[in-house]
């Protein structure tokens, strides 16, 4: 076989900018081809590229991925078919090579050089844009520099009409001025997306397809969709899209800042808005992108101004009106859809709205191969690992992790930089981004949806939490399983535990089980200090409760974490002050925990030390399914907790850790720590000068500090504890629990 037809789908990100065609081996074996081979490429115009084998999901399915540039050479999209063959080549004796129009660049002395190196054994047709990773060209500048590639047009070449490669004896010349009449791909292009191609799937069927394939929809007698909303949280890349998919539909691009519409006088608004479709349908097929469509298109009863209420009126006839709109599409973007006019979110007008959401591993793993690629990493990075260690980060939250990363690269290499100077290219290629600059990035860097609630994630580890065997079981099933292996508990046929509440004395540990939680199970963690959720204004604290949920839901996988929630879950029907907010709270606490809405991968922990005056609704299965007593620990467990906390004193020969945890019958691990702590501070207070504690002052430290457990205090627990306990319940049980 000579030629075969296949279908262009995007390139990989770590492909982009390389020249390379990656095709399976049933098309390698049909071309006789083998990695390494140059291939000749037929669309609209003709190309060449170098093959590489595709990866094994890619087997069988007659396609071809090529990036962006590619693509424009061949002049074809996403999707078409292009006839690829095997490719006579010839060496190429000379090249000529410059700038598009709207690109400048500026060359340094050894720049031609560096570029030839830069394109060796690459593939090149007259006419080609060749892209230069801009930061192989220290001695070249652009504006379009930072990980991007800077395209040149092979204006020139020498032998010319055929498929030539670049070789060391290639002279490579660079013209400064600009060529007219070649468009290039400078703008955005698929493979610049990350973990988003799903949305970018649908957007394109509603944008691409009406424009490049009209006559599909009239063989169907339908009209074209004519809009569509992309929403979701900031960051995810929604503008990001329309870019794309602007810039790859070949279509005229009207960007519109939703609030620059806005005129000082009457009726200008309107007008700057009728102008902008003019322009549009005067140069379809166009899109007209509306950033933060929410600010000039709200509710308009909730809305006080006139201005606001026309141009919201304006646009509605504009997109639905008595006039033809022909083939202009309309897209809005924002992340406050519910701010917007419901006339609008009607078929017809906006006919789609699509949710671009927080990337999960994969798409995290894809938007850092984007962002690092053309950066010098050390062997030691792992992206896999740090895909992992992202969860809810957007696309621009990733982006702020590798340019802090790469800071702190650059910090490292600075004393040793001489910046007087120009700086010699030897050293410039000895800077690069290990790990540990990724490390340390991560602990400046977190989600951004999480930041007005960002807490600094605990270091504590279940090895720094003793005593405590059953409940760090018990938490390990609720929190760290469904987490981790959410696959098995689909195998098995049954639902995760949503919430579990750590209930017992104080000082036994409850808020160090969940900072050992937050560290331990690599989710995100919002902790919440249960009286701050309250206000004095009506439906602030219900809302405050509902906003926290939605953050959590975003930013999933969550671990949300209630402190002391007895002071927002009292039973209902308690007639105290506040009373109602009280009870309020607890209705919107009862519908997020188990509402309609189901919780996705959101484990919910809370504390308390009074139990019996916890709303009976929050403490039933699907709710609070596990109720664990954190008591107080066993010889066993105090042993540990006194080895945790004497780790780093300096203990004397005949200090006995076990005769200790024997005289501490009664102590919690609070109780233990400020043992430990007086008996240092006594041995201080004998002589300042001591390299070590001696027995006879713990001795003397438990005189001080008396025990949180009495019997009172142990009896109460346990009778609060067999309330809790499975079985039917007694006439006296159901009347404690609040059930009569």
């Amino acid at each position: 076989m000579d030629e075969v037809q296949l279908k262009i789908e995007k390139a990989h990100p770590s492909d982009f900018g390389r020249g390379i065609i990656r095709l399976d081996p049933n098309t390698l074996l049909n071309l006789q081809l083998s990695p390494g081979d140059i291939v000749e490429i037929n669309g609209k115009k003709k190309t060449a590229a170098k093959v590489w084998r595709a990866d094994r999901q890619d087997w069988g399915q007659a396609i071809a991925r090529i990036d962006g540039f590619i693509r424009q050479n061949a002049g074809v999209g996403i999707g078409e078919r292009v006839t690829i063959k095997k490719s006579k080549v010839a060496p190429a004796e000379k090249i000529v090579l410059a700038p598009p129009e709207g690109v400048v660049i500026e060359f340094g002395e050894n720049t031609s050089q560096i570029i030839k190196h830069n394109m060796q054994k690459r593939p090149v047709v007259e006419g080609d844009v060749v892209p230069i990773i801009s930061s192989m060209t220290q001695p070249m500048t652009s504006p379009m520099a930072g990980g991007q590639a800077i395209p040149l047009i092979a204006i020139e070449t020498y032998p010319s009409d055929t498929v030539l490669i670049i070789t060391e004896t290639t002279e490579v010349e660079l013209r400064q001025k600009p060529v007219r009449g070649y468009e290039t791909a400078k703008g955005i292009a698929y493979e610049d997306i990350g973990g988003l191609g799903e949305e970018i799937q649908r957007v394109r069927e509603m944008i691409e397809l009406p424009m490049k394939h009209p006559e599909l929809f009239q063989r169907l007698n339908i009209d074209p969709p004519k809009g569509v909303i992309l929403y979701g949280p900031p960051g995810t890349g929604k503008t990001l899209i329309a870019k794309a998919v602007a810039n790859e539909a070949g279509a005229n691009f009207l960007y519109i800042a939703g609030p620059e519409i806005m005129g000082k006088y009457y009726g200008e608004s309107e007008e700057r808005i009728r102008n902008i479709f003019e322009d549009a349908t005067a140069d379809a097929p166009s899109i007209i992108f509306i950033d933060e469509i929410d600010s000039i298109a709200p509710k308009r009863e909730n809305v006080t101004g006139e201005v606001e209420r026309r141009v919201v009126a304006q646009l509605l006839t504009m997109l639905d009106g008595m006039e033809e709109r022909g083939q202009v599409m309309v897209i809005g973007a924002t992340n406050r859809l519910d701010a917007l006019d419901p006339a609008l979110r009607r078929p017809g007008r906006f006919d789609r709205e699509i949710e671009i959401g927080v990337p999960d591993i994969s798409g995290r793993l894809e938007v850092l191969q984007i962002h690092t690629r053309g950066m010098p990493l050390e062997e030691n990075v792992d992206l896999d690992e740090l895909a992992k260690h992202t969860q809810g980060f957007v696309g621009a939250d990733l982006l702020a992790l590798v340019q802090e990363s790469a800071m702190r690269a650059l910090r490292r290499f600075l004393p040793d930089l001489n910046l007087d100077e120009e700086l010699p290219t030897e050293k410039l290629e000895e800077i690069s981004v290990s790990s540990l600059d990724f490390e340390n990035a991560l602990k400046e860097i977190g989600p951004s949806a999480l930041r007005e609630v960002f807490v600094e994630m605990p270091t504590v580890k279940w090895p720094d939490v003793g005593g405590l065997d059953k409940v760090k079981r018990e938490i390990v099933e609720t929190v760290e399983w469904p987490l981790k292996r959410p696959e098995k508990f689909i195998q098995m046929g049954i639902k995760p535990p949503k919430g579990i509440l750590l209930y017992g004395p104080p000082g036994t540990g409850k808020t160090l089980i969940a900072q050992a939680v937050a560290s331990e199970s690599n989710a995100n963690f919002i902790s919440i200090k249960g009286p701050q959720m309250l206000s004095k204004w009506v439906g602030e604290s219900e809302k405050a409760i509902r906003e926290m949920f939605k953050k959590a839901k975003q930013v999933s996988p969550c671990v949300i974490f209630f402190d002391e929630i007895d002071s927002i879950a009292a039973i209902r029907g308690a007639t105290t002050e506040g009373g109602k907010v009280a009870e309020r709270v607890v209705n919107q606490l009862l519908t997020e925990l188990d509402g309609l809405e189901p919780l996705k991968e959101i484990v919910v922990i809370a504390a308390t030390n009074r139990p019996d005056i916890m709303d009976p609704a929050l403490l039933r299965a699907g709710r609070f399914d596990r109720m664990v007593l954190v008591g107080s620990p066993s010889k066993s467990g105090r042993v540990n907790i006194f080895k945790i906390h004497t780790k780093n004193i300096p203990l004397a020969k005949d200090v006995d850790i076990k005769e200790l945890a024997d005289m501490t019958e009664g102590y919690v691990g609070a109780d233990i720590e400020a043992v430990c702590r007086e008996g240092v501070m006594l041995s201080l207070r004998n002589n300042f000068e001591s390299s070590e504690v001696e027995m006879k002052y713990f001795r003397e430290a438990l005189k001080k500090v008396r025990p949180t457990i009495s019997e009172n205090l142990l009896e109460y627990y346990q009778n609060i504890e067999k309330q809790f306990k499975g079985g039917a319940i007694p006439e006296e049980r159901a009347s404690y629990m609040g059930y009569r």
